[in-house]
């Protein structure tokens, strides 16, 4: 598998579920295969995805999908803890863990010898599994979707090449951010009304 397979399942697997994807390569991917009102293209904010994600899913009581980046988790591991502490949290925490920083110049990233699934275990998630295949990923990830039940991690161990990665997100920010606020506004928080 790698990163544009592993976007565009999460892409077929979802319809209006908000979608934070993160900073880099994420990003420009699932604009070029599927362009959404419901996706938020994170720009310069490296290591908050699970951090927006928690918001919109706590504010929103969607079942909300983040798309990370294993060098974005390893530079903020704080955010599966408040993740994990909220049990019902509806979320759906993919981890796309290629071993490096691709964006940035293919820096290593040591996620190899650390457990990011059993951090996420230690840090409250209701479930984290490790896929290495399409078609597990994909199972997986209808499942846990349909589930929307406490938050999950799916990690994705990405060994194929990518194809050339298309080219930057030329959004206005204040509008992308409008759309993406419109979009998440649409479904009454059932948080909010407790």
């Amino acid at each position: 598998m790698n990163k544009t397979t592993a976007i565009g399942a999460v892409l077929a697997a979802t319809t209006d579920e908000p979608i934070v994807f993160t900073t880099g390569y994420a990003c420009r991917i699932a604009r070029h295969l599927g362009d959404r009102q419901g996706n938020f293209y994170m720009t310069g904010s490296m290591g908050l995805a699970c951090a927006i994600g928690t918001g919109v899913a706590l504010e929103t009581a969607r079942t909300t999908v983040i798309v990370d980046g294993d060098g974005s988790v390893l530079m903020n591991p704080a955010c599966l803890v408040t993740a994990g502490a909220l049990a019902t949290l509806p979320l759906v925490h993919v981890l796309l863990d290629d071993g490096s920083y691709a964006s940035t110049g293919g820096q290593q990233v040591p996620s190899a010898r650390a457990d990011l699934c059993a951090l996420a275990l230690a840090s409250g998630y209701r479930m984290a599994a490790d896929t290495a295949g399409d078609a597990e990923f994909a199972e997986l990830l209808r499942t846990e979707l349909a589930t929307g039940n406490g938050p999950v991690l799916l990690r994705c161990v990405l060994t194929e090449p990518d194809p050339p990665v298309p080219p930057r997100i030329d959004l206005h920010l204040p509008a992308h951010a409008h759309r993406f606020t419109t979009h998440c506004s649409t479904a009454p928080s059932r948080m909010r009304d407790q």
